[in-house]
């Protein structure tokens, strides 16, 4: 099988920061288990990335952007795309916010 590297944008890497930051604020038992989901579903994208759907997102920018929907109830949408050996995440948003138009 083959395996991809995992390359996280400082865009993406911003996000989560953000992110933990406010459920840290808000419960740091919760933050450490959302951090560590998180981490680790991005991870396995190293094996099979293309199982992941298109992003709504992708008819904007004309490349093949995907998402992988991460937490209890699909909370949060991870957008990445595949260059030949490499996975890029490029951002990182809840699923309750708008479509991401400012790629």
């Amino acid at each position: 099988m083959k395996r991809y590297r995992v390359i996280l944008t400082p865009r993406a890497a911003e996000d989560i920061r953000q992110a933990s930051h406010w459920y840290q604020e808000e419960n740091p038992v919760f933050a450490r288990q959302w951090l560590a989901a998180m981490r680790d579903a991005i991870l396995a994208l190293e094996t099979l990335p293309e199982a992941h759907p298109l992003a709504r997102e992708n008819v904007v920018i004309g490349r093949q952007v995907r998402q992988l929907l991460v937490g209890k109830g699909r909370q949060w949408r991870v957008f990445f795309i595949i260059d030949a050996d490499a996975v890029q995440v490029l951002h990182v948003r809840h699923a309750s916010r708008d479509l991401w138009l400012d790629i």
